[in-house]
């Protein structure tokens, strides 16, 4: 398993339920094993395998690939934001806060092979899923607002549009 994932995902919030720390285990397996194979590569028997469960226990908590993938990308997603969350709090400036939201997405345990591979094969299916296309305009959105944030002060509106496009792209 990624450093990130056993760092990242450690969740200090106690869940409750069983069904709550398999349904996370599962999603960490998923994506785990999209690090490694990619999307085309990932079935829910090798996932099934990476969590020491049967394809039958998947299936119960997911109804189908597409649904395991949607939430282990959630899920990743949602570490990566509170890493750019936790440098906007410290950031003070404008400037403070655009590195706050460049370096959040760069921070070196987040932005390795393996990791990078698992995030371009979920961005590979948005053409075709739109539930990933509809995670990726939600991580967009939000990119672009945390970039406006920093830039307004230091470039007209008209500016701030065009430079947080060209960062995010």
């Amino acid at each position: 398993m990624s450093t990130w994932i056993r760092n990242a995902w450690t969740n200090p919030v106690k869940l409750k339920r069983l069904s709550e720390i398999r349904r996370k285990e599962l999603r960490q397996a998923a994506f785990v094993v999209l690090e490694r194979e990619g999307i085309a590569g990932a079935t829910l028997e090798k996932v099934a395998a990476q969590a020491g469960a049967s394809k039958g226990i998947v299936l119960h908590y997911f109804r189908n690939k597409q649904e395991l993938f949607e939430h282990a990308m959630r899920e990743a997603n949602a570490v990566l934001c509170q890493v750019v969350i936790a440098r906007l709090r410290r950031a003070r400036t404008p400037m403070e806060r655009m590195d706050a939201v460049i370096e959040g997405n760069f921070e070196e345990h987040l932005f390795q092979p393996p990791l990078c591979h698992a995030w371009l094969s979920l961005c590979a299916e948005v053409p075709r899923d739109e539930k990933m296309a509809r995670i990726q305009r939600v991580i967009h959105a939000r990119m672009r607002s945390n970039l406006l944030s920093g830039l307004h002060g230091l470039a007209s509106p008209a500016d701030a549009d065009d430079i947080a496009l060209g960062v995010t792209a």
